[in-house]
């Protein structure tokens, strides 16, 4: 039994750190919620390239693959992956390919939402 929980632990610790170090950027420093995202996806892009991420992904399941690091991880693999196979304009390509999936699921299930609910200005 202890065997199947053991994912969801990790997955919670890293997602859950991920978040707390999150927090303590938005309480502690002047950073906007928008610099902190952006340095999320940069930092999973550096990770990615050097070897690092893909033994916290291998960890922490999708507690290290859904917040943005995981984002960038993904932009840096495919990066790798694309250049590997078509050279430099693999570089170019490589991040749009890899990333398409998952922007075009959040574009569309976005605009559905938006036919769904009526949006109503702020007083």
């Amino acid at each position: 039994m202890m065997k199947d929980i053991l994912p969801y632990f990790w997955a919670f610790v890293i997602g859950g750190s991920f978040c707390a170090i999150a927090q303590i950027l938005i309480d502690r420093t002047r950073l906007t919620p928008a610099r902190i995202l952006v340095g999320y996806v940069v930092a999973g892009v550096f990770l990615g390239a050097i070897g690092v991420y893909k033994y916290i992904a291998e960890l922490g399941g999708a507690g290290a693959a859904v917040p943005l690091t995981g984002f960038g991880y993904l932009i840096s693999e495919g990066v790798r992956k694309a250049v590997d196979e078509r050279g430099l304009l693999g570089a170019l390509t490589g991040s749009l390919t890899a990333a398409a999936g998952g922007t075009a699921a959040a574009l569309v299930f976005g605009l559905i939402a938006s036919l769904c609910v009526r949006s109503k200005p702020k007083r």
